[in-house]
């Protein structure tokens, strides 16, 4: 049956490419409306609940609905969202919006984060409804809006304004579902976990003057750029949690690698030692929280001296970490700046993660074995922010998962993501819209 599905979940995932919703992080972006409109004409005479929800105008997320008959089953959501984020057009090798279709992949903005997933959840749900499927626990299709800049116009808002129609036991979303070889056998990748996000704004304030007569001058942007180095150079310790050390003795088959990624005091060394600059990032994330200074804001004229800064740091908290945590690790960082500094809070977003223990764990990974031979699921923590975060909060269990073909490595994957030239293989659609039919009938049926 996914076979002969095939064609569609690739034309739909195309049209959304074409859709263009670009989020750039104004209310005004985004634009989702399109993509809502054309999942609610696909939707049309499938015999499903849909409803649309649209807190700003253009910022449109779509919910659709089989109902299951028995109230005490357990809900599942297929979440996908439907904005994407800018793209330079000429450090492309075609068009990213053109969706193209070439050697067996689709090519464009979003074709990894995220639309080939919000495609195959949408065919797989739209051919269920058309079959007649009447499952015990009721399946939840969820198109999102501004996923892409914090969800504030998508899951955020639903989460508090429109739970009842959102809220499940379970939700599928993205990242994940790599396979990745080891000596003990194939794993299947299922991110369980995301860092929090502690966005800051940091003003930092000087002595206007004339900019004819700089010797001895309180210039804002010197000490900005004093305040940005030591950010740069500070080192948090390292924490070694539980789902790190899982990861690292499932991936790391080198004693002495293992045993320098395991140790608090070895982990930063060994990341500077990693011979592919993307790994170590992503060993560096999951054992620190990370400052990385990204926009700044002052001066008014060239002969003026500048008097108000603000830097807008991105901050990524480790689970269990808090706003006094971030507070503090800034005063180190900043040292005898610290006074000098006014922080704001731009954005709070606690660490989640959910619980491997699941009848859904379950699911997935004997899902993953029928096409694997011999896969497990090997659970990770994601250095970024997903709309999992908002479900974790009300009790949902959340997994970043998919089922993505041999071709499409880790590094393939990671590099695609917001990159230039993302594509996805038609072989990873065939997989993923087979995963969300076997989840349909094995756990809700």
């Amino acid at each position: 049956m996914v076979d002969a599905l095939l064609g569609e979940v690739t034309e739909l995932l195309q049209h959304l490419i074409r859709n263009e919703c670009v989020n750039d992080g104004t209310i005004e972006s985004g634009h989702e409306d399109r993509s809502a409109d054309l999942l609610d004409d696909y939707f049309s005479g499938a015999g499903l609940d849909v409803e649309t929800y649209q807190p700003w105008p253009g910022r449109t997320s779509l919910v659709a609905r089989i109902e299951g008959h028995d109230p005490d089953a357990p809900s599942v959501c297929l979440m996908g969202h439907t904005d994407v984020v800018p793209v330079t057009p000429d450090h492309w090798t075609r068009d990213p919006f053109g969706g193209e279709l070439i050697d067996g992949e689709v090519w464009g903005r979003g074709a990894i984060d995220m639309l080939n997933l919000t495609a195959s959840m949408a065919v797989a749900t739209r051919h269920l409804a058309l079959d007649g499927f009447r499952p015990a626990g009721t399946l939840v299709y969820l198109a999102v809006a501004d996923e892409e800049s914090g969800g504030h116009h998508g899951a955020a808002w639903l989460a508090e304004h429109a739970w009842d129609a959102i809220g499940t036991d379970y939700v599928l979303t993205e990242s994940g579902g790599i396979l990745t070889p080891s000596p003990t056998g194939p794993q299947v990748t299922v991110t369980v976990a995301e860092k929090g996000v502690a966005w800051r704004r940091l003003r930092i304030s000087g002595t206007p003057a004339h900019g004819s007569m700089p010797f001895g001058s309180d210039n804002a942007i010197v000490k900005t750029a004093e305040v940005v180095r030591r950010l740069a150079e500070f080192r948090p310790r390292a924490q070694i949690g539980e789902l790190w050390r899982s990861l690292v003795e499932h991936t790391v088959f080198d004693d002495d690698l293992r045993a320098a990624l395991l140790d608090p005091e070895q982990v930063w060394d060994a990341c500077a030692r990693c011979d592919d600059p993307r790994t170590a990032k992503y060993w560096h994330a999951c054992t620190h929280t990370t400052f990385s200074p990204n926009v700044v804001h002052g001066g008014i004229k060239t002969n003026v001296i500048p008097d108000v800064v603000d830097l807008d740091v991105d901050i990524r908290t480790l689970p269990g970490q808090t706003r006094e945590d971030v507070a503090r690790y800034l005063d180190e960082a900043l040292g005898d700046l610290a006074g000098q500094v006014e922080v704001t809070a731009l954005q709070n977003v606690i660490s989640t993660s959910s619980p491997t223990d699941t009848p859904m764990w379950s699911v997935l990974e004997r899902l993953a074995g029928a096409v694997y031979p011999g896969a497990t699921l090997l659970p990770r923590i994601t250095a970024g922010g997903t709309d999992a975060g908002y479900f974790r909060q009300r009790g949902s269990v959340a997994y970043g998962c998919g089922l993505m073909s041999p071709g499409v490595t880790y590094e393939q994957f990671a590099n695609r993501f917001h990159g230039n030239d993302e594509r996805i293989d038609v072989e990873s659609l065939r997989l993923t819209t087979d995963l969300w039919f076997g989840v349909a009938h094995e756990f809700l049926g």
